[in-house]
Formats: C-alpha cells, sequence, structure tokens
C-alpha cells in the first residue's frame, strides 16, 4: 500500500494571517546575505528556542529545504520556513532590518511578547 508523501504548507495568504512578516527592508538584506551563500539556501528559517533570561529567544538561519511539518511562507522571491510551534510564538510578528549610528540588524516586532530582558536578546510570552 502506498502512502501519500507529506509536503510543508505553502501560506499564499494576507499578511494578517501569515505567521510571521517582513518588511521590505528585511527582505532585501535577506536577499543580499543570501546571495553570498555557496550554494544559495533555499530560504530562511525563522524560529523561537528555549534560552537566554527571559525564556525565549528568536533564531535564523538559512535552509536548503523545508522540513516536513513547516509552514512556507513566500515574500516575493524568498521563502521562509516556520515551524508549527514557532508558529504560535510567531504569530503577528513582525522581522524589520534597522540600521542606524550605533548598530545595523534584524529586530522583532512580537505583539505577544510580555516582557523583554535588559540585555534585549530574550523574550517572555
Amino acid at each position: 500500500m502506498a502512502t501519500a508523501a507529506v509536503t510543508p504548507e505553502v501560506v499564499e495568504a494576507p499578511k494578517s494571517s501569515q505567521p510571521v512578516n517582513l518588511t521590505d527592508s528585511a527582505i532585501a538584506k535577506v536577499k543580499e546575505i543570501m546571495a553570498t551563500q555557496d550554494p544559495i539556501p533555499a530560504g530562511l528559517r525563522i524560529g523561537v528556542v528555549g534560552g537566554g533570561c527571559s525564556g525565549f529567544q528568536y533564531s535564523m538561519s538559512f535552509e536548503n529545504a523545508a522540513g516536513m511539518m513547516d509552514k512556507v511562507v513566500r515574500f516575493e522571491d524568498l521563502k521562509v520556513f516556520v515551524d508549527a510551534t514557532s508558529a504560535m510564538y510567531l504569530n503577528g510578528c513582525t522581522v524589520d532590518y534597522v540600521e542606524t549610528l550605533e548598530a545595523a540588524g534584524f529586530k522583532f516586532e512580537n505583539p505577544q511578547v510580555k516582557s523583554t530582558c535588559g540585555c534585549g536578546s530574550s523574550f517572555s510570552v
């Protein structure tokens, strides 16, 4: 008996129903960084992992393929992979790329966050 292959869910939905949103600045920066990788990755994984002083931290990494249980969100030709557990914590989150005189980096604006640590690298919900 043959079994059907499970494929990741691809989200082509309005921004309000996506597990995470990226600003145009974040999309451009991710694409710029991806273009320097060899081989060029299939997409960007955004997740939430345990750790830090407040309990959770955001994670970003490049991946060569989506996992079986991932949601795949498309931003233009950029694929973002989000696992089901992280999607619960990222719902409504917007990722931006910000450059100031002091620093440059990705900034997460998450309406579910109740508090952050003093260093700003971890959060609690």
